[in-house]
């Protein structure tokens, strides 16, 4: 009996070492696993990322659509709302971490985008983003800067009424005694060579793609290539892609079956300007944008 039951107890022992070095192995095992996942397996891997290429203007030149003609892209998720981190202060406080927490979600391979067109006049923001990532890729989308200035007026004029705030006509705050007014904001905002020079200091020409706006609503895909190619993505965007829209007069984008247009605001009637008053803005345009023309080596039809 004695002998029995000792014979017993060291075969229990030897099971339990032996389930023992069983689930050693078998934890091993799942841990090597694990770390040969591949990362784009994992949902651990979809993160919100800083973004990798950001328009950063001009303001009215088109920037939205851009934004959403590039979400096109199946490598390409786009963050929906304007961050205005590098141009706030009250933002920029709020650290990478913030700014990093209104991205979107992506997974490995795919390219975050973000469009702030007030970065592009902002005087603090080339050098807030070059100290974040001195190898984004940076996107401008550009229009006559004489149509960019009363599209801005316009859109001004839009919220004001609707916030039943006065206003001025946009004359009375572009000539001063009959001559341009130099000082009026919007007017600032459409000296593209100034506020370009800003950017050129710190990051190279070849870093920077010069979108042409009314080329992009003109004929969307041929400057959706160039994007394409610019931010190295492989070219998945197609001509079917778009299509154009008789009731809006403008194109509006197709994919999977679903199309979807830009909002009311775009295309909106620009406020009334008289054509002696326009002329003088082009003639007063005239020099910087040729400025403007030589800094990008590209030459665009401008008043």
């Amino acid at each position: 009996m004695f002998w029995t039951l000792l014979l017993a107890l060291i075969l229990l022992l030897l099971l339990q070492a032996q389930l023992l070095v069983c689930l050693h192995e078998l934890r091993a095992s799942l841990t090597s696993v694990t770390s040969a996942t591949p990362s784009g397996s994992s949902n651990a891997s979809a993160l919100q990322r800083l973004p990798g290429a950001i328009i950063i203007g001009v303001r009215k030149g088109g920037t939205r659509a851009l934004l959403e003609m590039l979400n096109l892209h199946p490598d390409v998720e786009v963050a929906k709302n304007e961050i205005h981190y590098f141009n706030l202060d009250e933002h920029f406080r709020k650290g990478l971490d913030w700014y990093r927490a209104q991205m979107p979600i992506t997974l490995p391979g795919q390219l975050t985008v973000e469009k702030t067109p007030g970065y592009f006049t902002a005087p603090l923001a080339p050098k807030r983003i070059w100290a974040t990532n001195p190898a984004v890729k940076l996107l401008l989308i550009i229009r006559d800067p004489a149509e960019r200035l009363v599209s801005d007026y316009t859109q001004v004029l839009h919220n004001r009424i609707q916030q039943n705030k006065p206003y001025q006509p946009l004359e009375e705050l572009l000539l001063s005694q009959e001559h341009i007014n130099p000082k009026y904001k919007a007017l600032q905002r459409s000296f593209y060579y100034q506020h370009l020079a800003r950017w050129l200091e710190l990051f190279p020409r070849e870093q920077m793609h010069i979108v042409d706006g009314e080329a992009l609503i003109q004929n969307p895909f041929p400057e959706l290539q160039k994007a394409e190619t610019f931010l190295e993505l492989p070219p998945r965007i197609k001509p079917d892609n778009f299509y154009f829209n008789v009731t809006k007069g403008f194109y509006c984008m197709l994919s999977a079956g679903h199309d979807k247009c830009l909002d009311e605001s775009k295309g909106r009637p620009h406020a009334p300007l008289s054509s002696e008053a326009f002329q003088k803005l082009c003639r007063y345009l005239r020099v910087p944008n040729q400025i403007f023309f030589r800094m990008v080596g590209q030459r665009f039809d401008w008043c």
